[in-house]
């Protein structure tokens, strides 16, 4: 994965103190990474990036609205996005980001780039079930709801034609007993 050029940060050039990033999310941004779990998106990132003396503080605000298919349905919506990530960057010897919160930069570097930090923000932000909001509410009319509510388990309409082999309320009568 090659690095975008818009999502570096030359952090050498900036004076002390907080600095305000803002980054507009598309499809584009995505198809860099390869993922193909959105038809679109729009969401826009705020990036407060405060520049200490000995480190400096990344937080990633996002917010916004992605296309998803809903997992029930396939029907596509759009799933509405906030979150937020809270970034430390030191320096040290070797470059190390095991940690989550914490990234260390060896001492020469003298640029950061923030693209796989707003790629997991958005990605880790959409829900793991997507349910498309009219399933919940029950305003969607779908062939798949349709069939699925004809097929569940609950539904225990008897069809005209079946009848019951005599030989079951023998046991049946066992229950009871």
């Amino acid at each position: 994965m090659r690095k975008m050029k818009a999502y570096t940060i030359p952090f050498v050039g900036l004076k002390l103190g907080k600095h305000q990033f803002e980054y507009e999310i598309n499809n584009e941004f995505f198809e860099h990474f390869e993922y193909e779990e959105f038809n679109s998106a729009d969401v826009k990132i705020d990036l407060l990036f405060e520049k200490k003396t000995t480190m400096m503080e990344l937080t990633f605000e996002a917010s916004g609205t992605v296309n998803v298919n809903c997992d029930i349905t396939n029907e596509p919506y759009d799933q509405p996005i906030e979150s937020s990530l809270y970034l430390v960057i030191k320096f040290g010897e070797e470059f190390n980001d095991d940690n989550e919160d914490l990234l260390i930069i060896p001492h020469g570097e003298f640029e950061i780039n923030v693209q796989q930090y707003i790629y997991e923000l958005i990605v880790l932000a959409v829900p793991a079930k997507k349910i498309h909001p009219g399933v919940e509410d029950g305003t969607l009319k779908s062939e798949v709801l349709d069939k699925l509510e004809e097929l569940s388990l609950g539904n225990k309409e008897k069809k005209d034609g079946d009848e019951i082999d005599p030989r079951w309320d023998k046991l049946k009568n066992l229950l009871n007993d």
